[in-house]
């Protein structure tokens, strides 16, 4: 009975992903060999993903994502790839997490102190900002404050919720989200990642292989990671821990 309930569920599943567009890959010139395993077949030139082998690797990530959730552990959201962007934006404010919609900046997690003090700096100027702490200043001194502040919620306003270093990243393209995967691998942080056709998966601890470039596959597989993540989130779970 168990058995028949999972298939049926993953049949959902993959008829869902299929409605996304999941199942795009890129053309074969582009294949990394970590993906040959995941590829289905070819159609016009463009390779098919099995979206049974993915599926399966979706399941992993979800069973790993419930964990965190349950221990109220916190994600870093990556994405800064412009199909990405507002679907990484939205689904961190969904449940609270911290992201980066934009650039990577290096030495997120390799050099985090340096990180934490220019998110330290960007919440004092802003919050004397808006407590109108800043008019003691001439008018040539505020407007560099306010270029300060702008240059700083650029780069950092998505990182404001990381007071520690993250439990887990969440990447949309980790070919083009290298350095964040290499420093992740490197701090010892697991990494979930929808990866096309053309990423190499062998440091991704849990891989979603799956399109990565059309905003309904990306915001398909963000809805899925937010919403294990809602429905597993204890009440006495507290406050996002992320030691």
């Amino acid at each position: 009975m168990e058995e028949a309930i999972n298939a049926k569920n993953s049949d959902k599943m993959i008829k869902e992903m299929f409605k996304a567009g999941a199942h795009f890959g890129y053309s074969k010139s582009r294949r990394h060999p970590t993906a040959s395993p995941y590829i289905y077949g070819v159609k016009n030139r463009v390779e098919i993903f099995d979206l049974t082998k993915t599926a399966d690797l979706l399941q992993k990530a979800l069973d790993f994502t419930a964990n965190l959730a349950k221990e109220g552990r916190q994600i870093l959201l990556v994405g800064g790839k412009k199909e990405a962007q507002e679907a990484i934006k939205k689904a961190a404010a969904s449940i609270g997490m911290p992201f980066v919609a934009g650039r990577w900046i290096g030495g997120t997690f390799t050099n985090f102190s340096e990180i934490k003090k220019r998110i330290s700096k960007l919440e004092e100027l802003t919050k004397q900002r808006e407590k109108g702490e800043l008019s003691k200043y001439t008018k040539k001194e505020r407007l560099i404050i306010d270029r300060n502040i702008a240059n700083l919620e650029r780069f950092f306003s998505g990182l404001l919720l990381m007071k520690e270093m993250p439990k887990a990243i969440f990447v949309i393209d980790p070919k083009k989200e290298l350095i964040a995967v290499e420093e992740a691998v490197k701090m010892g942080i697991p990494v979930i990642a929808l990866a096309g056709s053309d990423c190499d998966i062998k440091d991704i601890d849990y891989p979603i292989e799956a399109n990565d470039s059309s905003i309904s596959s990306i915001s398909f597989f963000l809805d899925e990671i937010v919403n294990e993540y809602k429905k597993n989130k204890t009440p006495n779970a507290g406050k996002i821990q992320s030691f």
